[in-house]
């Protein structure tokens, strides 16, 4: 629109240039007042168009983006929130799944399955099968070993809890002047309301030494059962520098009966890269083996759940296990 209108004033001020009339003059100065007139109108209402029009383009520009990222920002927290309801429920049901609580119990609580824990260690204080931490060896350990077995003794104690048949327990040689009094304290939580009998007294002086069994990878005779009527001390020991028969002399020391885990009669060497094979095991790993047992009866699952396979053995084949103790004492 404006092109043409520029057009028309530069072609009709030629033709008044060659015409030499005055009227024809006076009639081309008004046509060129006139075509002026228009221009400078046009002009104002193209550029007012253009002011008017530009800002609101923009603005439903702007408008649009910022719509769209709101609506992203929306579906994104919709998806977090749908991400933590999910991870809620799946957190809820394990828990279930480990205490034994499904949907169709829904009076088994959070507070009901601790009232109903305590309970059962409670009753263990009278019934439960007796078993001791010898705790008199920690005076040769590093810090850091004492840290370690500080952690062996709270997932020891947290096994004992989740038992359908806890373990009586007794922490035996624990002095409160010790380290690992201090390092039991400072890393387990509640470690003084634990429900166990923590004593400076060692294990003979608390039971006859003829019912003491100490568990100890050195020992000539394997354990075949577990017997209500018998103690069972395991070596409260983490010894990273591999001190040879340090729990089998303390059981020497003091003239108790010893016995070891069944692994070679349950168990043979892998080939692995590293030609490594090692009976040693941690305190908490020892004690979950003989829970297992007592729960199943069968040492073939204790020491295939428990026993670490780093250690570098397996479960011997079936058909060359030994035959169940039942059926060797008949």
């Amino acid at each position: 629109m404006r092109r043409s209108h520029v057009f028309i004033l530069i072609s009709s001020g030629d033709a008044f240039k060659d015409s030499r009339s005055e009227h024809q003059t006076e009639e081309c100065e008004m046509q060129l007042d006139e075509v002026s007139e228009v221009i400078d109108l046009l002009q104002i209402d193209v550029e007012s168009d253009v002011a008017e029009e530009r800002p609101g383009r923009e603005d439903a520009g702007c408008s649009r983006n910022v719509l769209r990222k709101q609506r992203n920002w929306e579906r994104q927290l919709a998806a977090k929130k749908n991400k933590r309801r999910e991870e809620k429920q799946r957190r809820r049901m394990n828990r279930e799944q480990e205490s034994g609580v499904s949907g169709d119990n829904p009076q088994f609580t959070k507070r009901v399955m601790k009232a109903i824990t305590r309970e059962r260690l409670a009753e263990a204080q009278f019934t439960g099968l007796k078993l001791c931490v010898d705790l008199s060896m920690t005076d040769s350990m590093s810090d850091k070993e004492v840290s370690r077995l500080a952690g062996q003794l709270r997932r020891l104690y947290g096994s004992n809890k989740k038992a359908t048949r806890p373990f009586r327990l007794f922490l035996t040689d624990l002095r409160e002047d010790s380290r690992l009094y201090r390092e039991c304290i400072r890393m387990n939580d509640g470690f003084l309301n634990y429900m166990m009998d923590i004593t400076e007294e060692s294990c003979q002086d608390l039971f006859p030494p003829e019912t003491i069994i100490y568990l100890t990878p050195d020992a000539e005779e394997a354990l075949q059962t577990v017997d209500a009527d018998k103690v069972y001390v395991l070596g409260g020991l983490v010894d990273e520098s591999i001190q040879k028969r340090l729990s089998f002399s303390r059981a020497t020391e003091l003239s108790l009966h010893t016995a070891r885990l069944p692994i070679d009669e349950y168990m043979v060497k892998k080939n692995n890269s590293k030609n490594f094979h090692s009976k040693i095991l941690a305190v908490n790993q020892v004690f979950d083996i003989l829970l297992t047992f007592c729960s199943t009866g069968s040492w073939t699952e204790a020491l295939q759940a428990w026993f670490p396979q780093g250690k570098g053995y397996v479960i011997t084949p079936e058909d060359s296990q030994p035959l169940p103790v039942s059926q060797t004492q008949t």
